[in-house]
C-alpha cells in the first residue's frame, strides 16, 4: 500500500525548461548587441545546451557567457550574477498537470514530500514564487542538509521526514540517476517523468515501476496500484 509520494522539483514539479529559456531570450533581447531572430534564437540554444538542464557549475557557465556572448557593454562576473538573480525566476512557471496530480493526490490521502538538490535559499525561493509549499508534508533541499541526491541518505532522511517507510513510498523525477536509481539504494520505487534526459544504457541495476510522458499520467499508476493493493 503506498502512503507517500515524493516529488522532485526542477523539470518535475517546475518547467525549469520553460523558465530557462524564457531567461535566456530576455538576456539576449536586452544584453546583447543587435542580432536578427534567427541568431537570437541560436544563441539561446547555446545558452539552454551550455547549462546542461542547471548542472553545471553556474560561475562556470557566467564566465563562458561573458567570453562568447556578443555584449554589447562586457559585463563582469557580478553583473552577470546579478541580472541572473534578478530576472530568472520571474519566468518561472509549474509543470504541465503539476497542480491538479498534487491535488488528486493530496485529496486521496497520500503524504507528499519535495526532495531536490541546490543551495538553500534557490530551491525554497522557487517552491515560495510558484506557491507550492502548503503541498508537502516535507521539504528536503540538498543544500540545507550538506549532502545531495543521489546520496542515499537524503532519502533516508525524506523518508523520516515524510513518516513512510520506504515499500509505501514512491518518487516520481525526470533525472534517471539522481531521482530513480539514487532512491532505489534506499528501497523507494519511482516513476520516472521522461524530459531531457535518456536513461543510461549502462545502468541496469535500477529500474523505474513506471515512466510516464506528463504528470496526469501518475494519477491513474496510484489507483491501479492501490487497487492491486
Amino acid at each position: 500500500m503506498i502512503k507517500g509520494l515524493l516529488f522532485d522539483l526542477d523539470n518535475t514539479l517546475m518547467d525549469r525548461d520553460w523558465t530557462f529559456q524564457e531567461f535566456s531570450r530576455q538576456l539576449v533581447r536586452e544584453l546583447l548587441s543587435e542580432q536578427d531572430q534567427e541568431k537570437q534564437e541560436q544563441i539561446v540554444a547555446y545558452m539552454i545546451e551550455s547549462d546542461a538542464d542547471g548542472y553545471r557549475p553556474k560561475d562556470g557557465f557566467f564566465l563562458e557567457l561573458i567570453e562568447r556572448l556578443p555584449w554589447r557593454v562586457k559585463p563582469v562576473l557580478s553583473e552577470v550574477q546579478a541580472y541572473y538573480n534578478e530576472h530568472y525566476m520571474k519566468h518561472a512557471r509549474v509543470m504541465a498537470h503539476a497542480l491538479d496530480t498534487l491535488n488528486a493526490c493530496r485529496e486521496a490521502g497520500f503524504k507528499l514530500g519535495v526532495i531536490t538538490n541546490g543551495l538553500s535559499a534557490v530551491q525554497h525561493g522557487k517552491i515560495d514564487r510558484l506557491e507550492l509549499r502548503d503541498y508537502f508534508d516535507a521539504i528536503i533541499v540538498s543544500g540545507d542538509h550538506g549532502m545531495k541526491k543521489p546520496d542515499q541518505q537524503i532519502y533516508e532522511l525524506a523518508l523520516k521526514r515524510l513518516g513512510t517507510a520506504a515499500e509505501e513510498t514512491l518518487i516520481i523525477g525526470d533525472h534517471p540517476v539522481n531521482d530513480i536509481w539514487g532512491a532505489s539504494r534506499a528501497g523507494i520505487r519511482g516513476i520516472w517523468l521522461k524530459r531531457k534526459h535518456a536513461w543510461p544504457e549502462t545502468m541496469t541495476d535500477a529500474t523505474p515501476l513506471h515512466a510516464v510522458l506528463e504528470l496526469d499520467e501518475v494519477v491513474a499508476i496510484l489507483k491501479n496500484l492501490q487497487t492491486q493493493a
